[in-house]
């Protein structure tokens, strides 16, 4: 009997000690090649006619100075309460770099059951602005010379999203698998 709870425990050590061992290894060559891809690209400064946005992802808008603490909010003669006056923003700043030479401006938004990509559509070639997975879905770019695809991917569906403008100019077309 004793013998056996000997070799029992003799067992248990040894096999805790590989299984903690094992996992140590792996853990810390896993930890060197596993990242979470990004989930959006950037918006380029200037990318549309309209106003760039205030806020986004990956960018923080400036804080408002801040006001001190001795100062009250305005109130308006005749009315109950205090109603603090509106805050005003300052002007976007002025694009500081040149635009390319083949963007046209021609900014075009491909909404898919994915997700949305947008792009900058020039003459002769086309640039992504930006690829924004749907909630469950990832995205996936590619880009080469001629053409850029944006895959949209939630288990086994996936809606590719191909821009192209190899000897014409740039066209979008949408597949959904």
């Amino acid at each position: 009997m004793r013998r056996g709870l000997v070799h029992s425990v003799a067992w248990l050590l040894a096999t805790g000690a590989s299984v903690t061992l094992s996992w140590w290894g792996v853990h810390t060559v896993m930890a060197g090649t596993v990242y979470d891809p990004p989930r959006a690209l950037p918006v380029a400064a200037g990318a549309s006619a309209s106003a760039p946005p205030l806020s986004s992802s990956t960018h923080r808008p400036e804080p408002s100075p801040s006001r001190s603490a001795s100062a009250s909010p305005s109130v308006k003669p005749g009315r109950s309460g205090s109603t603090p006056s509106p805050h005003r923003t300052a002007p976007p700043k002025p694009r500081t770099s040149a635009p390319d030479a083949a963007s046209s401006g021609n900014v075009k938004s491909y909404a898919t059951a994915g997700g949305r990509a947008v792009f900058d559509l020039g003459t002769s070639s086309a640039t992504l602005l930006t690829a924004t997975p749907d909630a469950g879905w990832s995205v996936q770019v590619w880009k080469q010379t001629t053409w850029i695809r944006v895959e949209f991917t939630s288990g086994a569906d996936r809606v590719s999203v191909f821009c192209t403008w190899h000897d014409h100019a740039p066209t979008v077309e949408v597949a959904d698998y």
